[in-house]
């Protein structure tokens, strides 16, 4: 039975594009060398040949742009003169004699021209389709030899100007057998052939899938808990191989050349193959060009920032979600020096491009598309800091189920409570590495390095806030990369969308004025009494939150009874301070004070009722909502675990110093644990009044000794007790009053815990709005 070939549509329409691309790609080559070389006529008329009389010589990277011009409008093309023989340059497919593309050939002309190669001298190397590190020794050494480096310059400009070519070169298998060809003349043959079609089906299914279970591997390493590196992320290129090139080659200014001009032509290429083809799905080795690229150590020079940089930038920012997520988690493995490299390249794009152009109000950063594909770039760079750093995904928080009504709120039927909600609250690339910025204890390059400075001096943040909160799809937000901004400039993002809540709940009231027909007050409004702040703030404030806890959202304005005056900050920040003045007094009990870190802390033995330190968490809140900052100081696990982590042993230094250096000496003692120290699993404390408590960190704790094998299990107990379970009760209570006022709130996606910090208590920084400011 005769077998019908069935042919995939789909499949012609991409065959369809690929030849029309490679059509394009001939003729933007021909505009190129018309504009570098000319046609070689002397009498030439055509205003875009360098043969013109009058034309005026440009270089190759201005070339390059203006040939892209020239095709889009289809300008003339000079026919080559008998008198201009032969053609010189860098770019793939100029060996054909009638200068015709081989994916325009039929095959009985590709046949023959392959058959033509095969008598071309050694030294052209035409028949070099793709680069080892044995290739390029070989040529180098011919070419050193012969103090003639053109060949090796053709070869690089073809390979490295190529995305097949370059796909192809530097492959870990390539020392054991030849590679699977990948051209897209090879890709076109195999694809009429019906035969081979299921095969290639298959293997392309096994490429997917053995992605797919390398990025899943990578991702369960991630969220395993163990403080540390990841995994090793396979690929195919031969990253050392690759190096060692670049280092032979990168000393000689005409080879680097080179590399920047192919750059510069690879890029055009490269962002209609992501934006028009997913390549990367049926082909995740094409992550190698990216690979190879950022190996490039001139990439920070000005040539590379000028030109080539930004349009590799833009590139890089089409990859696929699981291509960024891939290179992130490969860089992660890098040393030190080479992601900081990688960093500073970006980071140097960023500032070159600010300080090279004029921004304002009307002419925005966030529309410069190199300035934001550079800054999505350094994104990967952040996440592989990040997951090369010391990591604690295990330590999280429970949540605390939002309670529920089946009530439509007046702000859910008026669209109010969407539009609040509305904006990106968890990175995509966060989600798919399977971290957070919380997770990383200390990362391998200081978060401060991240920050780039002249970006938050033009950046307008009231523009920017609106794209991050309303206009998030269609235009860029800087609040998407906070890892970029500095404290100063965030807090004024924070600050407008305090602002905008405080607006909306006004005008959500005034509306419920109008259907209720009574009238209510736009504003929280607290009246104490001076001598009863603390019991007359805990009834207000615990009855809002019990009603309506949106209340707590609206703009704070206090009054003492019996006292006139309008309430324009200073006298809710008084508020504020005799509140923490009476709660924070050791007398009470609610809080121990540490005379040596100067430092609060929770007291597991208080007699207060949750409601007391459910009010503590409100004040904190109402303080950042309302811009006041406070004279409280807590140990960094505090702002830690109101972001949603666990305090673990490395929080001790900061809380209880003196018992992590008891628990260190521990762990690093070198004799015999038990027979020395003589330690169980039951620890005692001493409660309000001095009498001591005792607690079994495991069952029947008081019978079982401390030994050389348990003793990071009763360190990890023990911390555990004392910075989670002990205050438990305390803590849940306060974090409870602080999340009504700051849930809604960007807070946790744009501050890290330190940052939260000086929020709250303040720093020797001043912000640049008059309105707000830290420095108090």
């Amino acid at each position: 039975m005769t077998r019908i070939p069935v042919r995939n549509p789909m499949k012609m329409n991409i065959n369809g594009y690929r030849m029309k691309r490679a059509a394009a790609k001939h003729l933007i080559e021909r505009y190129f060398r018309q504009l570098t070389e000319g046609c070689g006529n002397g009498a030439c008329t055509n205003e875009f040949c360098a043969s013109c009389f009058g034309f005026q010589p440009m270089d190759n990277n201005t070339a390059a742009v203006r040939a892209l011009d020239l095709y889009k409008i289809n300008a003339k093309l000079c026919d080559p003169h008998p008198s201009k023989k032969g053609i010189s340059a860098a770019f793939p497919d100029n060996h054909s004699a009638n200068n015709t593309h081989p994916a325009l050939m039929g095959d009985q002309d590709r046949r023959m021209t392959d058959k033509d190669d095969q008598f071309t001298p050694r030294e052209d190397f035409r028949e070099v389709h793709y680069l080892t590190e044995e290739k390029v020794d070989e040529i180098l050494s011919i070419c050193e030899g012969k103090q003639d480096y053109s060949p090796l310059i053709r070869v690089i400009g073809r390979i490295f100007s190529s995305a097949d070519g370059l796909v192809q070169s530097f492959r870990k298998d390539q020392g054991q057998h030849k590679p699977k060809s990948n051209t897209k003349e090879q890709r076109k043959a195999d694809q009429a052939k019906d035969e081979d079609k299921d095969e290639d089906e298959k293997e392309r299914t096994t490429a997917m899938e053995q992605e797919d279970a390398e990025a899943s591997a990578s991702c369960e390493g991630a969220t395993a808990g163990t403080p540390g590196r990841l995994g090793p992320v396979e690929v195919s290129v031969d990253i050392e191989a690759v190096r060692r090139v670049y280092a032979r080659l990168l000393s000689n200014d005409k080879i680097e050349t080179a590399f920047l001009n192919a750059l510069v032509y690879l890029t055009p290429h490269v962002e209609l193959d992501l934006t028009y083809l997913d390549v990367y799905d049926t082909n995740p080795d094409y992550l190698n060009i990216f690979i190879i690229v950022m190996e490039n150590s001139n990439l920070h020079s000005p040539e590379y920032l000028e030109m080539a940089m930004p349009l590799f930038c833009k590139c890089m920012s089409k990859l696929p979600l699981p291509a960024q997520a891939k290179l992130a988690r490969l860089w992660s493995q890098y040393s030190i020096e080479q992601i900081r490299r990688m960093m500073e390249t970006f980071q140097q794009l960023i500032t070159f491009t600010v300080i090279s152009n004029e921004y304002d109000s009307d002419n925005l950063v966030n529309d410069d598309e190199g300035v934001v594909a550079a800054a999505r770039c350094l994104k990967l760079v952040f996440y592989a800091n990040v997951l090369g750093g010391d990591l604690d995904t295990d330590h999280n928080e429970e949540e605390e189920p939002a309670s529920e009504s089946s009530e439509l709120t007046l702000q859910e039927l008026l669209g109010e409570e969407q539009r609040s909600k509305k904006g990106p609250r968890v990175d995509p690339l966060e989600k798919e590495l399977g971290v957070r910025t919380l997770d990383c204890r200390r990362p391998l390059i200081p978060f401060e390095e991240f920050v780039n400075e002249p970006l938050n001096d033009v950046l307008e943040m009231d523009k920017d806030f609106t794209f991050f909160k309303v206009d998030s799809e269609s235009k860029f937000s800087f609040q998407t990369c906070p890892f970029i901004l500095n404290a100063c400039t965030k807090s004024l993002g924070l600050y407008y969308d305090n602002r905008i809540s405080m607006y909306s709940e006004r005008r959500i009231t005034a509306l419920y004025s109008l259907v209720q027909g009574q009238q209510l007050n736009p504003y929280l409004r607290l009246k104490v009494r001076r001598d009863h702040v603390i019991d007359d703030a805990l009834v207000r404030l615990e009855m809002i939150a019990m009603e309506n806890p949106a209340d707590l959202r609206k703009q704070l304005f206090v009054e003492f009874e019996g006292e006139q005056g309008v309430d324009e900050g200073g006298v809710s920040k008084e508020f504020f301070q005799l509140v923490l003045e009476e709660m924070f007094n050791p007398d009470i009990g609610m809080f121990t004070y540490d005379e040596s870190t100067k430092l609060f802390w929770f007291n597991p033995s208080s007699l207060e009722n949750e409601a007391q330190f459910t009010l503590i968490g409100i004040v904190l809140g109402l303080a950042i909502y309302n811009n006041c900052i406070l004279d409280v100081h807590f140990p960094m696990v505090i702002y830690r675990k109101l972001m949603g982590k666990k305090g673990t042993y490395l929080d001790l230094a900061d809380s209880h110093p003196v018992l992590y250096q008891s628990l260190k000496e521990l762990l690093e003692y070198k004799g015999n644990v038990e027979e020395d120290m003589m330690i169980t699993f039951q620890i005692s404390q001493t409660d309000l009044f001095g009498d001591p408590i005792t607690y079994d960190l495991k069952e029947h704790g008081d019978k079982i000794p401390v030994t050389e094998d348990n003793r990071k299990e009763f360190v990890s107990l023990y911390t555990d007790y004392i910075l989670n379970k002990s205050v438990e009760r305390q803590f849940k209570a306060f974090r409870r009053g602080f999340q009504m006022v700051t849930n809604e709130s960007p807070l946790k996606c744009l501050f890290r815990p330190e940052e939260v910090e000086l929020l709250i208590c303040g720093s020797r920084v001043s912000l640049k709005h008059p309105n707000y400011c830290l420095d108090r």
